[in-house]
């Protein structure tokens, strides 16, 4: 059995599974006090999820019906996300695993949402790629197997596309979070009533949002008051229209690319239904897990912990956290001779 945490943002979620997958328990509790700021706020977040980790660590094993004598692996999200929110996470997994003197898996974030397709009832097999769409991460990946180090394709060079969908819904004056308030405003409007930029003709697999954001600043500014209240929903549905075309423009290249006709999809923005339904049209085995668990959870956490290498007791206890994919780079490097070092030197440079 593998209890995880993760709270590398502003859930706190505990989670176990067992060894093949099976999902037993997956605790989120989502902090609903960012609202008023607009976004998170990390500071804030990390006291949250002191508070609440406890409680959601003893929800999850209730309802799993385990005890820590029938625990085989502890695992916790090392990062990328908020240094604050992540020591807290991976604190107590230490903590944990130290006091009943069990292995540790520091797993990825980017991984956990690859993993999450690996998780039963319907486990999707390597190779595929993958589409990465959350708040903090946009990217395409090619998933050769089930562990750690997948090549990024293509990458965000500005916002991510949760971060694009949040920033639009608080031009348009809707609460935070931003998508799912967005998405639900679209569907009463027009999506080709304004054409808003995809970055089409920005070559490649990378990705770029910065100027599709002030191009829906610029259209907010021109309308009168009494006008953007009547073309608020086309606004909406136009703006979503983009940022769908955004992701599918490139998921299309990497397949041509790649001529892989697999393609999962994970982070929270795989729970908008339009990219959804986009993407199911162009003509790939499509994986998309469901809703709970694209976005941030503790059982895709414990999915990847069984592909991750597992620290022994006390090994772990001076590991640290990262904020972004750089800070694996602070690890060991890959041996060069060995004949998947420059494979994991690739999934080193990931994300």
């Amino acid at each position: 059995m593998i209890l995880a945490l993760e709270t590398s943002c502003d859930d706190t979620c505990a989670a176990v599974i067992t060894a093949d997958g099976e999902i037993r328990s997956n605790v989120i509790s989502s902090q609903g006090i960012h609202d008023r700021y607009g976004g998170v706020v990390p500071e804030i977040a990390s006291r949250h999820h002191l508070e609440l980790i406890g409680d959601v660590v003893e929800d999850a094993l209730r309802q799993a019906s385990v005890g820590f004598s029938e625990l085989d692996l502890v695992a916790a999200t090392r990062g990328p996300g908020l240094v604050s929110a992540l020591l807290v996470g991976l604190s107590t997994a230490k903590a944990l695993a130290a006091a009943h003197e069990l292995p540790l898996a520091a797993v990825d974030h980017l991984h956990g949402h690859v993993a999450a397709s690996f998780l039963k009832p319907a486990p999707f097999e390597p190779p595929f790629l993958s589409l990465i769409a959350s708040g903090g991460h946009t990217l395409i990946a090619l998933v050769r197997d089930r562990g750690p180090h997948f090549e990024v394709l293509g990458q965000t060079l500005d916002d991510a596309a949760g971060e694009a969908f949040d920033k639009g819904a608080r031009l348009l004056g809707l609460p935070y979070p931003g998508g799912p308030a967005l998405e639900r405003l679209a569907r009463e409007g027009d999506s080709g009533a304004f054409d808003f930029p995809t970055a089409a003709r920005l070559g490649g697999l990378d990705f770029s949002f910065a100027g599709l954001k002030t191009s829906l600043l610029y259209r907010v500014r021109a309308l009168g008051e009494a006008e953007l209240e009547r073309m608020r929903a086309d606004l909406a549905a136009s703006y979503q229209r983009a940022i769908v075309e955004s992701l599918a423009i490139r998921v299309e290249r990497a397949i041509k690319a790649t001529g892989l006709q697999r393609l999962a999809v994970g982070g929270g923005v795989a729970a908008n239904g339009p990219l959804r339904d986009r993407l199911a049209g162009l003509g790939a085995q499509l994986d998309v897990p469901p809703r709970e668990l694209c976005t941030d959870n503790a059982a895709m956490i414990a999915s990847a912990a069984r592909f991750t290498e597992a620290i022994p007791f006390p090994g772990y206890l001076s590991i640290d956290v990262f904020a972004t994919g750089e800070g694996r780079m602070t690890d060991a490097p890959p041996d060069p001779a060995s004949p998947d070092g420059e494979q994991r030197e690739r999934g080193r440079r990931a994300a």
